[in-house]
């Protein structure tokens, strides 16, 4: 096959100058990502066909994890094997990382001055505008028929007035998928080796969850939380970093209090201006949880740990799936369980839009409880007219005359400014 013949012809050096480039260049979100893989990969240097990218594309979005780099860590496996694997997801994920690292360790040294808050108020303002772009982007694509907008409202009804678990919404929408959609036919595919799986998940297990244990053993309190809690979080990231991050932001928020949800909001408006996967967003979140609770060196061990059982998981499912894919892509089922899953991440991404909408617009945000239902209840007297402005500022750029994001997120950090204390609105 074509694919073998580039397999030995690819050298390590080759995928590692090509990855190390794409992983420089990944900004503006998965779909700019896997645009820019095609290009390098099928487009400029034959290396995969198109009938081969397309599949692994659709192989990568039935998984939980980024799909970008989950993308580029199989292009690596079939150039070059599990090394070829290693060396391309790797740099996907590497230089976003450091650069996520740099800005959280800025961010918990001077994060409370003024100036600082008033640069973030602007990147808040776009950060409303982000997701509710995402929220139109995505519902493009998946609510295509009458009973996914079903789903999808009932995903929304499920998590922002009744507080459902996300992987319990996941769950049923993928179930529902299953059971209701997929008639087709299966297409033929070589039987993958089942041997060959078992002893990649085995391995994969065994290096994920060996740095948990050992930090048990060292009775590391803090740092198991964090470990345990972020590889529950890799294995339901269904649908991108925008479907988890209101339940990520619920636990790490209410339930641990590692953080504050102006500190959240912050590093998603940090993570959408660095290459690679927005996910890269948990990196902040975990060193922030370390260095609230002891400081810089507890931070830096909590940021490594979270990035460790973030990224290793999409690891696992490429090297032991990758074999299976020509299979599991031709079988109508999942791909009905696929599409129901994005349905439902239509109504997750829409409760995602207005919980921070309200965090950002109004400076007091309560909760209301009846019965069953709980309901956030913005104080319309806390309202920041500031923030209102800025987003209509942010939309008016990014949604009407389609500036890039980058540009919008720093002319929103300078206009911030305007509004600082001493500044020429305050």
């Amino acid at each position: 096959m074509a694919d073998q013949t580039e397999r030995r012809q690819t050298s390590l050096a080759e995928i590692t100058r090509i990855f190390g480039r794409i992983g420089l260049l990944s900004f503006g979100g998965p779909a700019a990502q896997i645009a820019l893989m095609h290009r390098e990969l099928v487009e400029l240097r034959p290396w995969l066909d198109e009938r081969s990218y397309l599949r692994a594309l659709s192989f990568c979005m039935m998984l939980p994890g980024p799909e970008a780099m989950q993308l580029a860590t199989y292009c690596g496996w079939r150039l070059r094997g599990v090394p070829g694997g290693l060396i391309a997801g790797g740099l996907f994920v590497l230089p976003g990382a450091l650069v996520i690292l740099a800005l959280a360790a800025a961010y918990a040294a001077w994060g409370s001055v003024p100036l600082v808050q008033a640069l973030f108020l602007g990147v808040q303002a776009t950060v409303v505008v982000i997701v509710i772009e995402a929220l139109l982007k995505v519902a493009r694509r998946a609510l295509t028929r009458a009973d996914h907008w079903v789903l999808a409202a009932l995903s929304f009804l499920g998590i922002f007035v009744f507080r459902l678990p996300f992987p319990l919404i996941v769950g049923l929408a993928a179930l529902w998928g299953l059971v209701a959609g997929g008639d087709g036919e299966t297409e033929p595919a070589p039987p993958p080796r089942t041997a060959h799986t078992l002893r990649t998940v085995v391995l994969g297990l065994a290096a994920w969850g060996a740095p948990i244990l050992a930090l048990w053993a060292m009775n590391q309190t803090l740092l198991v939380q964090v470990a345990l809690f972020f590889s529950k979080l890799a294995v339901v990231t269904f649908g991108g970093a925008y479907a988890v991050l209101a339940y990520m932001t619920q636990e790490v928020v209410a339930e641990y209090g590692w953080i504050s949800t102006q500190e959240m909001i912050d590093g998603l408006g940090l993570a959408e201006t660095t290459p690679g996967p927005l996910i890269l967003v948990t990196l902040f979140v975990g060193f922030l949880a370390g260095a609230n609770a002891a400081g810089p060196g507890l931070a830096l061990a909590a940021g490594a740990i979270t990035l460790w059982v973030t990224f290793v998981p999409c690891f696992i499912w490429i090297f032991a799936g990758a074999p299976w894919i020509d299979g599991l892509t031709a079988r109508p089922r999942l791909r009905a369980a696929l599409a129901a899953i994005t349905a439902a991440v239509v109504g997750v991404i829409l409760n995602l839009s207005l919980w921070f909408a309200a965090h950002v617009f109004f400076r007091d945000v309560g909760e209301v409880t009846a019965g069953p239902l709980q309901l956030i209840a913005p104080d319309p007297a806390s309202l920041r007219w500031e923030a209102l402005a800025l987003a209509v500022v942010a939309g008016i750029l990014l949604l009407w005359r389609r500036w890039s994001l980058p540009a919008v997120l720093g002319l929103s950090a300078a206009l911030g400014i305007l509004f600082a204390p001493g500044g020429l609105a305050g």
